[in-house]
């Protein structure tokens, strides 16, 4: 009796093994149809460069044509605005007035994104249409301090010239106005690209 209960249970887990032997071999077989090896020479990313930028980014808030717009107004309880959301649309200029040359715009959103200090997540995208660099653009996102003196946030990629981005933004408050909530902000950019 013992030997013929032996096959009936052995043959389930071989079953079993079989099955699950096939799914990993059409998993696999699956993986080699949309991904592949490339030689960096093709997209040629031959010569890795650092460039430098220095622009000036202008958040306006107030008035009847604002570039950055309330999404998600912070609760009437947080003192440092904690949930704020805003969308912007910002200028950039190659110095502290808005008249100085448009370079590109910053478009994103921050949020207030700490319940015990003034930090807001940056994301965006700093979309450049001057010179050579018209049409490409460079993405950062990371956490912004407002009241620290310098800030860093982190490159994190690009297009066009910029593709495979990354380095780091240096940020300055050049003037905030209390009453408007206008500000100017210095950046200083060093960003690796090919």
């Amino acid at each position: 009796m013992a030997s013929t209960v032996l096959p009936i249970l052995a043959s389930p887990f071989i079953i079993l093994y079989l099955l699950s032997s096939f799914s990993t071999i059409l998993v696999t077989a699956e993986d080699q149809g949309y991904v592949r090896s490339l030689d960096p020479k093709v997209l040629k990313l031959e010569k890795q460069q650092l460039t430098q930028f220095h622009f000036y980014w202008h958040d306006i808030v107030s008035g009847s044509n604002p570039t950055a717009v309330l999404v998600v107004p912070a609760p009437s309880n947080s003192s440092t605005a904690f949930g704020l959301v805003r969308m912007f649309d910002d200028p950039l200029t190659v110095g502290t007035n808005m008249s100085s040359g448009l370079i590109g715009r910053a478009q994103g959103f921050y949020a207030s994104a700490s319940q015990k200090d003034l930090e807001l997540l940056m994301v965006m995208n700093l979309a450049f249409t001057d010179g050579k660099y018209n049409g490409s653009s460079i993405t950062i996102q990371g956490r912004n301090p407002v009241f620290n003196k310098v800030r860093e946030l982190p490159v994190v990629g690009g297009s066009g010239l910029f593709r495979f981005a990354s380095g780091y933004a240096e940020i300055r408050t050049y003037t905030f106005d209390l009453d408007s909530r206008d500000a100017v902000v210095e950046y200083n950019l060093s960003v690796l690209h090919y």
